[in-house]
């Protein structure tokens, strides 16, 4: 794991409703490497204040308790912009609530981003792209300061912003502007649930194809995702012997560019295999 900042090898995310807490043991327990607590679209509108109660004092207690190793547990609120959200935001700051992370929904500017590290300092962020305005903010967003951790991307409200369907094409350009801004800013950048719960294949073969432009991890909406998208964004056996290699060979470089296989390893072939090595280590825990 990146020291201090864990979301950056979170592989997968898992949702779990808010106002549902006799399913957290059971969350914690499917080994996803993040949980979320979901006040937004897991809970009616009409049971929000309760599951907002309740979810403040599940994390008032030793919320740590039923974490495996390395697990991080967070909460997503409603928009900002909805007196849910206000109420959210405003319940958090009472209560001194200090979740592992807060997943901000539909974020559109960077204000937003800065209203809640200034109203929430110390908690990690990771705000949401899900519309229009949002993916054309999206560098401000990854920016906006450092308590964002990592962008995560909202394919189905997106979709609806944009009059288009939920096809890898129509929304190729969204997702590479998405991973564009998480790399600008060095930062996760965690893909769209996949919809579809009893194809484990189209499953995996999603999260190879987010994987391969820049994804670092995928959200899950049931237990069962979690293990498809894990093993996806786990190196291989192989990989991580490669990564180790190179890890090592610039040690004995003395931190200087230094040649290993015939390939030149300096700045960002090093930064990759240490990525793949703290990926290795998240999986043995």
């Amino acid at each position: 794991m990146t020291d201090g900042r864990p979301l950056d090898t979170a592989r997968a995310l898992l949702f779990t409703p808010a106002n549902r807490p006799d399913r957290f043991p059971k969350a914690a327990a499917t080994g996803a490497d993040a949980l979320i607590l979901d006040l937004e679209d897991a809970v009616a509108d009409a049971g929000k204040a309760a599951a907002r109660v309740a979810l403040l004092d599940h994390f008032a207690g030793d919320w740590r308790a039923i974490l495996q190793p390395g697990q991080i547990c967070g909460l997503r609120v409603n928009n900002i912009h909805t007196a849910h959200g206000l109420a959210d935001l405003a319940a958090l700051v009472a209560r001194g609530t200090r979740p592992g992370f807060v997943l901000v929904p539909k974020v559109e500017s960077a204000f937003e981003v800065r209203l809640y590290a200034r109203h929430l300092p110390g908690v990690p962020l990771l705000p949401a792209i899900e519309s229009a305005r949002g993916v054309e903010a999206a560098i401000d967003i990854a920016t906006a300061d450092r308590a964002v951790q990592g962008l995560a991307f909202g394919g189905a409200d997106l979709a609806l912003d944009l009059r288009a369907t939920m096809s890898w094409e129509a929304l190729y350009a969204a997702r590479a502007r998405i991973v564009q801004a998480a790399a600008i800013a060095g930062i996760a950048a965690i893909d769209v649930p996949h919809f579809v719960l009893d194809d484990a294949d189209a499953l995996g073969a999603d999260a190879a194809r987010v994987k391969a432009m820049g994804f670092t991890g995928k959200l899950a909406i049931h237990p069962k995702q979690v293990g498809p998208i894990a093993a996806v964004f786990t190196p291989t056996p192989d990989e991580v012997a490669a990564a180790r290699e190179i890890v090592a060979a610039l040690a004995a470089a003395g931190g200087n560019a230094v040649e290993h296989r015939g390939r030149m390893v300096e700045g960002p072939v090093v930064k990759a295999a240490q990525r793949v090595v703290a990926l290795a280590i998240r999986g043995a825990e």
